[in-house]
């Protein structure tokens, strides 16, 4: 059997990964978007005019170019043709409020945006307002003074590459804050590229790979999985415009996909499909999760129903993203998010930076060429996030002593009851092995006795069951202070746009009401 991956030679600069994908494999088919597939040929082509058009509106070396799109070959033109001229990428949600978008457009100073035409009426307000944003353009537009189709066609000439050097900015990724204003991670083309390419060797991702990116392509995961490893290899993309579970299956079945990247609860959703069998998944070499801890028990319905193996991995939009992942041969720890990929060193430390004992829980920080430049125009939350040169994730983990980590929570989710630390993906991974839960998620609540107490919010499939039959079923298995004192159930938790759920809204919905729900 021939060797996958590891046969190409990846740069420091993520344009120079497609040229080269673009010289050794012209004709294999870079990206499927419905019925429209492309060469790579083409793509590097379709990348030029971009740039060119760019640069004749006066956009250029070290400018910031905002895109709000959802998953489609504009994306993925632009993300490229951007990074071809030198100037960076900011991505932006297309779903945000016009605050929202107002405040990063403001904070990164993009000189222009590329947006899909849903987004105009949210973007001609913030306009008004913002010197620095010089170009709007519209996707999937007519009547609006620059579009998509004119930037293509504004400029045929070949368009000369400027010098790119390896720290110079690529990305500005702004990271949801849970206080304050989101803060604007600065990736450079080293920190994304090195990435990418630790992710094709320990994937083994080569140019017969077909990935499904139905991620969010403006967020880290789906940006550095789906999209620059596999550019990077002369692998197919598999275009997907937004999850839905049947339509995943469809596409891994019909186009023989090899790769899915995934939250959990998409695993979870797509077990939930009774139709789905493990020949639909035939041709899927591996499944990746991140965005959240996978519960165990769903990593195992999963795998057992369609027999592939699940590889759990962690990041965050500061590492770009990958951290750590379960290797693709060799042992798979379930409930762990692997070992340290290449290059990138993490231990974990108690409150004074001290490396803990194999086994012990602290704060887990990260050394690694993946690793962010730093906060936009935020000296202090930069200083705050570094020390000693180590990068201080705020995430809880232990490790144990082949090297596997495990993330026990994030360090300002946990729960203190009466004196005793509460780890919520504990309570979670208890509830989850209940057969009607669906969906869980635990949070602190105030008590006057305790000081805290957990509520879970659940998800269940069968209306039939009761707080009481949730407490039972957790008694059983749980220490009396780590049981829930409230549970609430809800049609569908509230999740962010890769679909991790937001225990912050569920904390706030708590504050409101802070009344038992039976």
């Amino acid at each position: 059997m021939r060797r996958r991956g590891g046969n190409h030679l990846m740069s420091n600069n993520l344009y120079e990964n497609l040229k080269s994908s673009a010289s050794n494999f012209p004709e294999s088919i870079a990206y499927i978007y419905g019925v429209k597939s492309v060469t790579y040929r083409e793509l590097n082509q379709q990348v030029d005019q971009l740039a060119a058009g760019l640069s004749a509106q006066g956009i250029g070396k070290g400018d910031g170019v905002a895109l709000l799109l959802g998953n489609s070959p504009e994306f993925l033109i632009a993300y490229y043709g951007i990074l071809r001229l030198g100037a960076f990428v900011v991505p932006i949600n297309p779903l945000f409020t016009q605050g929202e978008i107002s405040y990063i457009l403001d904070n990164s100073q993009a000189k222009a945006v590329i947006a899909h035409v849903s987004v105009e009426p949210k973007l001609s307000e913030v306009k008004k307002q913002l010197e620095n944003l010089k170009l709007d353009i519209y996707t999937e537009a007519e009547n609006q003074e620059w579009t998509w189709e004119h930037l293509m066609e504004s400029s045929l000439n070949v368009y000369g590459s400027p010098f790119i050097e390896q720290e110079d900015l690529a990305v500005i990724l702004y990271t949801s804050g849970t206080t304050g204003k989101p803060k604007g991670a600065m990736l450079s083309h080293r920190n994304l590229a090195s990435n990418a390419d630790s992710i094709s060797k320990l994937l083994e991702l080569d140019e017969n790979d077909r990935v499904v990116a139905v991620l969010p392509m403006f967020h880290v995961f789906c940006m550095t999985v789906c999209l620059n490893a596999p550019i990077a290899c002369g692998a197919t993309v598999l275009i997907q415009p937004k999850f839905s579970p049947v339509e995943v299956v469809s596409t891994i079945r019909e186009r023989k996909a090899t790769v899915f990247a995934g939250v959990p609860t998409m695993y979870s959703f797509i077990n939930q499909l009774p139709e789905a069998t493990a020949e639909d998944f035939q041709t899927i070499r591996m499944c990746i999760s991140g965005g959240a801890s996978i519960p165990v028990e769903l990593l195992h319905k999963f795998e057992n129903k369609f027999n592939v193996p699940i590889l759990e991995g962690y990041g965050l939009s500061e590492t770009a993203p990958l951290v750590a992942i379960n290797p693709l041969k060799g042992t798979r720890k379930p409930g762990s998010i692997g070992l340290n990929i290449p290059a990138v060193h993490s231990k974990v430390v108690d409150e004074f930076g001290k490396e803990l004992p194999r086994g012990e829980v602290g704060e887990l920080v990260v050394q690694g060429p993946n690793v962010m430049k730093g906060y936009l125009g935020m000296p202090e939350a930069t200083s705050a996030a570094f020390k000693d040169g180590w990068f201080y994730t705020g995430d809880l983990a232990t490790m144990d002593e082949e090297g596997y980590i495990y993330i026990v929570d994030r360090k300002k989710d946990m729960i203190i009851v009466g004196g005793y630390n509460v780890y919520p993906r504990e309570v979670e991974e208890v509830l989850y092995q209940h057969p009607a839960v669906v969906e869980a998620a635990v949070v602190g609540v105030p008590d006057g006795e305790y000081g805290e107490s957990v509520k879970a919010f659940v998800v269940v499939k069968d209306e039939q069951i009761t707080m009481n039959d949730i407490i039972q079923f957790c008694k059983e298995r749980l220490v009396k202070y780590k049981l829930p004192k409230q549970v609430e159930f809800f049609k569908e938790l509230p999740k962010n746009s890769t679909g991790k759920i937001l225990r912050r809204e569920l904390r706030e919905l708590t504050e409101v009401t802070n009344e038992p729900t039976y």
